[in-house]
């Protein structure tokens, strides 16, 4: 057996894992963002001053952002439902210690902290959790596309042949999540009026990189032969495909129906196509192709996987324009997030019964066909995510109330209480200077070059697999290559980021 495949078959044919191990898996992102903040407060308690140098700016953001993820999807696998009792103990001793030092100094009672920081103000006009998801979802798929070719990947974490929920199954699914909550119609603000068809030609003119990116793609896989999945999308489809035909289809919706509306319209793509699946011969043809042997003559058959799917991820899509346009609401305070998030946390609950419901009377969730239950297994985890994520934002924001003057990147900035005066009801100002820090961030850096950190790890990815006989790499030699390969593209990001360079060409 050749090369291309034995590697072929070395990601092909499994069936994902649990719910829980994937729940489990996905705490430890905002456990270590929770780590990383309390540690620069500690910094800034101890020396009066933030962390100042970039290089062990990136070093810490690596160290404590990236690594521990990077650990626990290969070696530290085993152990993943310990993982996130050992990061929260860690930060609960951090806390503890910058708790106990600033008492040493100002005698507040516990039960007055908590009331002054109910009351606080923050930044509407930034919400950091959709950014951090955003990245780590990024950073977690870059991880997992070269990491799968190595054997200490566990092959559980892979992408599910037909039917199972693995961890790269998610993946692919909040990568579409996070790109409709930063969707224009999301952030064009409410009062302001454009024409209908303003945000679809901007759409159209704007997916012109995914397209050129998906047949580079294409070209650069046949002429080289290197090993695909073709179950996974089909003979010439990829996710650069996917990722610009929705959104090229959502802008026509949202250009032609309420957008407030989205959710029903992603109910309705999902539980018409799950009702096309059931009741007709699509299933089948999805998986077996026209003549039930796989065939793969013609575009249809050979890429059936990559544009059936189209329906689900659109309901994906639409579904978080929803979310998106629900969290742009101006809720400037902690107590309205508070609110909020024992409302999505409600929303998920319902989310994961329906999801039960699905599976058992509809179908299990397939990522092969994007059906009802892969949508909602697809929402529920996002959601929980970015609570997660929320909830990790606020306990910074109790913590920076303790250490006045302290300060953590891709965090909420304080404001001061809005005007209660009508003409500036709306007006919030900043407190400090937190908005413009002086150190790096490498949350900042890979966000403001998202998608060219994206097409980088596959460029990287190719390039380590066509050097690397993977398949056989030792341990060791494993985790130095995937550290070497994250660190070299969080660290062009890092450098562009410095340089204050977006590379954009559209």
């Amino acid at each position: 057996m050749s090369q291309k495949h034995l590697k072929e078959a070395f990601i092909s044919n499994f069936n994902g894992t649990s719910l829980l191990e994937i729940s489990l898996g996905l705490s430890l992102a905002p456990l270590c963002l929770l780590c990383r903040g309390l540690l620069l407060i500690l910094y800034y308690l101890r020396y009066g001053k933030p962390l100042g140098s970039r290089k062990y700016s990136l070093l810490l953001d690596f160290l404590v952002l990236v690594s521990p993820l990077l650990f626990s999807c290969t070696v530290l696998s085993p152990v993943i439902f310990f993982m996130p009792t050992i990061i929260a103990a860690f930060c609960a001793g951090i806390f503890s210690k910058i708790y106990s030092q600033r008492t040493r100094e100002t005698k507040v009672p516990f039960r007055q902290i908590v009331k002054d920081f109910q009351k606080t103000y923050l930044d509407p006009e930034y919400i950091p959790a959709i950014t951090v998801f955003r990245v780590y979802v990024n950073v977690l798929t870059a991880i997992s596309i070269l990491a799968v070719d190595f054997p200490q990947y566990p092959r559980r974490y892979a992408k599910a042949e037909t039917y199972g929920t693995g961890a790269m199954d998610l993946g692919v699914g909040a990568f579409i999540f996070g790109n409709a909550l930063v969707c224009p119609e999301v952030r064009q603000k409410s009062h302001v009026t454009q024409p209908k068809f303003s945000n679809l030609a901007r759409q159209f003119f704007s997916i012109w990189p995914l397209i050129f990116l998906g047949v580079g793609r294409l070209l650069s896989v046949k002429s080289l032969e290197y090993h695909e999945h073709t179950s996974e999308y089909g003979v010439h489809w990829n996710f650069f495909f996917t990722l610009a035909f929705v959104r090229l289809a959502a802008s026509l919706l949202l250009a032609i129906l309420p957008k407030h509306k989205s959710w029903i319209v992603a109910i309705s793509l999902a539980v018409l196509y799950q009702l096309t699946l059931n009741t007709t011969s699509l299933k089948m043809f999805i998986l077996h192709g026209s003549n039930g042997r796989d065939t793969r003559v013609g575009f249809l058959n050979a890429n059936r996987e990559g544009l059936l799917s189209l329906f689900g991820y659109l309901a994906i899509y639409m579904a978080s324009v929803q979310v998106g346009l629900c969290l742009r609401k101006c809720r400037n305070s902690v107590k309205g997030w508070i609110d909020t998030v024992g409302f999505v946390l409600l929303t998920v609950l319902l989310l994961f019964a329906l999801l039960h419901v699905s599976q058992t009377y509809a179908d299990p969730v397939s990522r092969r066909m994007a059906n009802l239950s892969y949508c909602i297994w697809v929402v529920a985890h996002c959601l929980t995510l970015f609570i997660c994520f929320v909830v990790t934002d606020l306990t910074l924001v109790f913590t920076k109330l303790l250490v006045k003057g302290s300060s953590v990147p891709s965090c909420w900035n304080l404001v001061q209480p809005p005007s209660t005066s009508k003409e500036h009801e709306v007006e919030a100002v900043p407190i400090g200077r937190e908005g413009k820090l002086s150190h790096g961030c490498l949350i900042s850096a890979i966000n403001q070059n998202q998608l060219l950190f994206f097409l980088l790890a596959n460029v990287m990815t190719g390039t380590v697999n066509i050097l690397v006989d993977t398949i056989h790499s030792k341990t060791a030699f494993t985790l130095c290559i995937l550290h070497l390969y994250m660190f070299f593209n969080c660290l062009i990001m890092y450098i562009l980021h410095a340089k204050n360079t977006v590379i954009k060409f559209w």
